[in-house]
């Protein structure tokens, strides 16, 4: 099982860049990058409701479940 960090594609849909987002939200752009890869534990809810807020989304939009096929 995993989740999916889907953070890439909203960025493209919204045109964009990371470094403006995070810029917009207040975290270093290394760390937005860990998490569009996917390689965070978790993100604070403070987080995801900026990222939210700024690419005009809902948290489904960015994560996503899939099972191990």
């Amino acid at each position: 099982m995993a989740i999916i960090v889907n953070l890439d594609v909203m960025l493209a849909r919204r045109k964009m860049r990371s470094k403006e987002l995070a810029e917009t939200i207040g975290i270093t752009e290394a760390n937005l990058s860990l998490l569009k890869s996917g390689k965070v534990k978790g993100v604070r809810f403070e987080t995801l409701e900026r990222i939210c807020a700024a690419l005009d989304c809902q948290p489904g939009d960015l994560l996503e479940f899939r099972r191990d096929a």
